[in-house]
């Protein structure tokens, strides 16, 4: 059965100018910041049997140009591509990782295309909608603030619309990704996330993991996913697995001073331990004396070592405890595609 299209929102946006809105007698207090990182490397090619020569989105389109953008994020580690991963973040509204599936590849479909365009239609809707509610100013009567206080977008909702925004894109024949989405509101400093498949994110607090969010799976090393299916008439993958935006774990935390989030996909996961993410994810003195540095050194330095982890084969790592529990022998660490993005959270004084 394929997988229907679903019916995008009717969303009512604010009719007000933005001089109105946010006019020289009212501003608006963002009692919360979020620094954000983010770094990210492909692994190494491997070749399937069937598999056609990959044609990525051209740069002149719209997912391609964009694609381009966030891959010229400035990071430390010298790659220039993300695989079949891909992320998105829009500074203080929302982030997301998504991680697509290798397995198409023995069809001849690129798993890239689909975690390109989930990321980039996620990205769309995010920019377009608050993440929390929205600021207005309270000079204005009751009438004109309605008009104003229109939409807030939670990560289900942005994962439901990017996923309708995929099955729209014709040039993703087919594909499946994981999801992961994470929203930050600036006005409150609560976290909202929606998770789907084994990307996913923690949240460290005081030198401890105060969340980590569990994968979700079919079975061992087959993740939930989001899916599209080819025509009726092209080659079928039999073993694709069909999963809904509904199926997401939804999750919500306050957060304050301090606080670091960071989303990953399985290559992190199943590399690094989460007692080394705590020990990587502390203050550099060669990053500089920035939040914004400091973020981007903890991703660079998550990405290093999930790389180092997954060459170590005399080295146990967490994909391997997995395989042992289900009776499987896999040594060492995991060769996969790594993508990070790592908020740290900075609370004014007196927000609180």
């Amino acid at each position: 059965m394929r997988p229907q299209v679903l019916v995008q929102r009717i969303v009512r946006r604010p009719t007000l100018s933005r001089t109105r809105l946010f006019s020289s007698a009212y501003s608006p207090t963002h009692p919360y910041s979020f620094h954000i990182g983010a770094s990210f490397a492909p692994k190494p090619p491997k070749r399937f049997v069937g598999e056609k020569p990959r044609v990525p989105f051209p740069a002149d389109s719209l997912i391609g140009g964009w694609r381009d953008k966030m891959l010229a994020h400035p990071k430390a580690v010298p790659t220039k591509e993300a695989g079949e991963d891909f992320f998105f973040y829009v500074n203080g509204v929302c982030l997301g990782v998504a991680d697509g599936v290798t397995g198409w590849l023995e069809s001849g479909v690129d798993p890239a295309l689909f975690s390109q365009a989930l990321m980039y239609h996620a990205h769309r809707y995010s920019r377009s909608a608050w993440a929390g509610e929205p600021e207005v100013d309270p000079a204005l009567d009751y009438a004109e603030r309605e008009q104003v206080e229109g939409w807030e977008l939670t990560p289900y909702e942005c994962m439901d619309l990017a996923y309708g925004g995929v099955l729209r894109e014709k040039r993703v024949e087919a594909g499946s990704s994981t999801c992961c989405l994470v929203t930050l509101n600036a006005a409150t400093g609560l976290l909202r996330s929606a998770n789907l498949g084994d990307s996913g994110y923690s949240i460290i607090r005081a030198s401890s993991i105060l969340y980590r969010q569990r994968a979700s799976s079919h079975f061992f090393n087959c993740p939930k996913q989001l899916t599209k299916l080819p025509p009726p008439t092209g080659k079928r993958f039999t073993r694709a697995c069909v999963d809904a935006p509904r199926e997401a774990e939804t999750h919500h935390t306050q957060l304050c001073d301090g606080d670091i989030i960071v989303a990953y996909t399985d290559g992190l996961s199943d590399n690094v331990f989460p007692h080394e993410l705590v020990e990587i994810c502390s203050p550099d003195p060669d990053a500089g004396v920035s939040d914004d540095a400091q973020a981007q050194s903890m991703a660079d330095r998550l990405v290093i070592h999930a790389r180092e982890c997954m060459a170590a084969k005399s080295r146990v790592s967490p994909f391997e405890r997995h395989a042992a529990r289900e009776g499987m022998f896999f040594p060492g660490g995991k060769p996969d595609d790594v993508t990070v993005v790592v908020a740290l959270v900075r609370e004014t004084e007196g927000s609180s």
